[in-house]
């Protein structure tokens, strides 16, 4: 005896299971709620990129100037106010004139002479402190009120931790030239100071770069890389990052202005008496000829593997990809012009700033192919770009 169906309760065969309507994820769902905040964060972020750009060009100026002593004291609060009054500046030239750069290079200088050098490297260390703010408002701001997206937290605190560990680098490096007989900042100490900047401009280009995408679009684009290539832009941005070092080295002695010949230094490859300061050592970072004779061949090898790089990228299936690459292959061409007539023309102010410029947009070019051989953009079967 079987069990009868309940009145109403009969059922069509035909009759699908389930036909009642649930919620379905729209796409792009896993971004949603947040988007406004990405988009927020990356503005934050560009600033901050704009700032770094700034305050790199403004310390170049600071060092040509060889404005970098003028100022005696780190005062990361009370330094931001400048000297106000006539007493202000006679006490801080008074305490320049102590220092061993003042005796024995700027003797008899004016107020006027040093009220110029002073204000670079204020300005230098304002910006620095205007960096600093902007980070600290930005990360607390968006941090209080929960509109960082999920794994950013730390990313994030990190670039104000190498924006504060920078300030105390930049009064390491100023110390140097305040103690014993120096005449000038430690160039090994300048050469850490700039490759600092460098390091934070590319974790701003990186992080600006990653959140333009979605996440969903940036899992489903690592699929899509190119490892090979992305190895490849890796070797040339360390490459890259080296050749920077070694130009603050030739800034931080003057070698640039050394030997104003090319593609000879002076009348042979090698420059003469390389290696005459003791011990050795001191000759890589101390002597003008060999620090720029090594700048050189840095450039030629950066060079040569940004070529083979470019060609291994025009093989890339993806045009954006590609175009990438043209544009660093572009850039490291102008810059080695740039550096070829920064040399022979005794690197003068503009040339030598121009020249620094050019390490920028080489580097940030080098960061974006790099990105888009890793997360290369999503394109039709035409090679259109969506």
């Amino acid at each position: 005896m079987g069990l009868k169906p309940k009145p109403g309760s009969n059922r069509s065969i035909f009759e699908e299971v389930g036909t009642t309507e649930k919620a379905v994820a729209a796409p792009g769902a896993i971004d949603r709620g947040r988007v406004d905040a990405r988009g927020a964060i990356r503005l934050w972020l560009k600033i901050l990129f704009v700032l770094v750009a700034v305050i790199i060009a403004v310390g170049g100026m600071t060092r040509l100037t060889d404005s970098g002593l003028s100022i005696t004291e780190w005062a990361p609060l009370s330094g931001a106010v400048p000297p106000l009054s006539d007493a202000d500046w006679a006490s801080e030239f008074e305490a320049y004139q102590q220092t061993t750069e003042y005796q024995q290079q700027n003797a008899g200088m004016s107020l006027a002479q040093f009220q110029y050098i002073y204000w670079w490297e204020w300005g230098h260390r304002q910006l620095g402190r205007i960096i600093g703010l902007v980070w600290a408002v930005g990360f607390i701001g968006f941090w209080a009120t929960k509109r960082i997206p999920t794994g950013w937290v730390w990313p994030l605190f990190l670039v104000g931790a190498l924006i504060g560990v920078q300030g105390a680098v930049g009064w390491w490096m100023v110390h140097s030239g305040l103690q014993g007989e120096r005449l000038d900042v430690a160039s090994y100490r300048l050469a850490t100071h700039l490759g600092m900047a460098f390091a934070i401009l590319g974790v701003l280009t990186w992080f600006i770069l990653k959140l333009g995408r979605r996440q969903a679009d940036i899992l489903q684009a690592r699929r899509a890389g190119e490892p090979g290539l992305f190895q490849a832009g890796t070797l040339l941005m360390g490459l890259a990052f080296v050749q920077i070092l070694l130009g603050a080295l030739v800034a931080g002695i003057d070698a640039g202005r050394a030997f104003p010949t090319w593609p000879l230094m002076g009348d042979g490859f090698l420059p003469p008496d390389p290696f005459v300061l003791s011990p050795v050592w001191r000759n890589f970072f101390e002597d003008a000829g060999l620090v720029q004779f090594i700048h050189r061949m840095m450039g030629y090898l950066l060079f040569a593997v940004g070529i083979a790089v470019w060609l291994r990228a025009r093989r890339s299936a993806n045009t954006g990809t590609r175009f990438a690459y043209n544009a660093v292959m572009a850039m490291l061409l102008i810059q080695m012009v740039l550096g070829i007539v920064t040399v022979l023309y005794s690197a003068p102010l503009q040339m030598a700033i121009l020249h620094q410029f050019g390490a920028v947009v080489l580097w940030v070019l080098i960061l974006q192919g790099r990105f888009l051989a890793r997360y290369p953009k999503a394109q039709s079967v035409r090679g259109t770009i969506r």
